[in-house]
């Protein structure tokens, strides 16, 4: 005979309280899922650490591009940008970011082509440069992308950091006139 029988209704224990195993196993997957998301995205927009120094030198032939009259039915665009190291340590690029989806970044050096970086993406490694060597900044620009509505004057950037002390960011400027012909 069970010992809870003759108790009062309003004294006895309920102990009905089920999860479903189901519900469990998917609260997990979640947390998982999450946790995941939070590490991965930190880690993705670290900025990297670069040391500055005053033995590096960098030129760069131009920092401003017009591309004037831009069709808008021509597709893509580009410009290259030269970054040379004219110093005696080697120069470091990084966090490289455009100031709209529109328009991409890609920079190759000795040995190394990154891929194409946007508003949204900073790089994240680190592009070396040795001394005498020239890093090339490609830009392109979709005068599509925005649809109709991106017919116009265009003002677009392309950012980023340097471990030069003097130049510790370059902005580079590219400017046209989008139109449907």
């Amino acid at each position: 005979m069970k010992k809870d029988c003759c108790q009062p209704q309003s004294t006895k224990i309920k102990t009905g309280f089920h999860l479903d195993p189901f519900v469990i196993w998917i609260g997990v997957i979640t947390l998982a899922i999450l946790g995941g998301v939070i590490y991965f995205g930190s880690k993705m927009g670290a900025t990297p650490k670069v040391v500055t120094s005053q033995n590096i030198e960098l030129a760069v032939d131009s920092k401003n591009h017009d591309w004037g009259v831009i069709d808008y039915d021509n597709g893509i665009v580009s410009q290259n940008f030269a970054i040379k190291n004219t110093g005696s340590n080697t120069l470091e690029l990084y966090d490289v970011l455009t100031s709209c989806m529109c328009t991409t970044a890609q920079l190759t050096t000795p040995g190394q082509t990154s891929r194409k970086f946007d508003m949204h993406e900073k790089s994240s490694p680190v592009f070396s440069v040795p001394p005498g060597e020239t890093a090339q900044l490609k830009v392109e620009f979709d005068p599509a992308f925005h649809g109709p509505s991106g017919l116009g004057s265009i003002t677009r950037t392309v950012n980023m950091k340097t471990n030069d002390a003097s130049n510790p960011q370059l902005t580079f400027t590219l400017t046209g006139q989008v139109v449907k012909k």
